[in-house]
């Protein structure tokens, strides 16, 4: 548990596309006396500038390994410390990450979002609350081939070769039994304002405790 500081660490995972992000700008919003970042786990994805184009190509992205988890622990380390992290930028075109330009200090809610988040027994050490998106897979797909063809300029047959290839196996190895490790589970698919402020009473209460 992340009790260094009473800065407190919410971790939300779930499949692609599932609402993940959605999800935790609507917990921060909710949480207007608190001083809440969020961080993506696909800032930490392993940077492919060493590889040529055609290596970047075939790594699989929806695998655990793609993630420099000791990177990303480090910085949530640090930032549980109190000490502040230039959050790095990962550029999908590519598969290159580089110098970013957020910069996270003296936050009181740290929630990091992304497919593994609930994953790695590491990051689960560090965490106050675990949060898991369920959402129907349909719609999941959905989302996912609208994103990438509007916001990374791929085409149908390519978003739909790699959902079926690596996507939907990965979700299913890794990503669909983290459920075990979540201490709530919201569907994704539904209004979720009573979750929403259930979880703000939740932090406000173990900051007044603390204080």
């Amino acid at each position: 548990m992340s009790q260094t500081n009473n800065v407190r660490l919410i971790l939300i995972g779930g499949g692609t596309c599932s609402g993940k992000s959605t999800i935790a700008k609507a917990i921060g919003m909710r949480l207007n006396d608190l001083k809440t970042v969020i961080v993506a786990q696909d800032n930490y994805y392993k940077d492919l500038s060493h590889l040529t184009p055609a290596m970047r190509a075939k790594v699989n992205f929806d695998h655990p390994e793609a993630i420099d988890i000791p990177y990303l622990l480090s910085d949530l380390k640090l930032m549980l410390e109190g000490k502040a992290v230039d959050i790095p930028d990962y550029d999908f075109a590519t598969h290159c990450r580089k110098e970013g330009k957020t910069c996270v200090a003296f936050a009181d809610v740290i929630i990091l979002e992304g497919i593994f988040g609930l994953y790695y027994p590491e990051l689960l050490a560090l965490s106050d609350l675990k949060i898991y998106v369920d959402t129907d897979s349909d719609l999941r797909l959905a989302r996912r081939m609208q994103r990438d063809i509007v916001e990374r300029g791929r085409d149908v047959e390519s978003v739909l070769e790699q959902y079926l290839s690596t996507v939907k196996p990965s979700h299913e190895a890794f990503i669909e039994p983290t459920k075990k490790n979540a201490d709530i589970i919201i569907p994704g698919d539904r209004e979720f304002d009573n979750v929403l402020y259930m979880l703000n009473g939740y932090l406000l209460y173990e900051f007044i405790m603390e204080r």
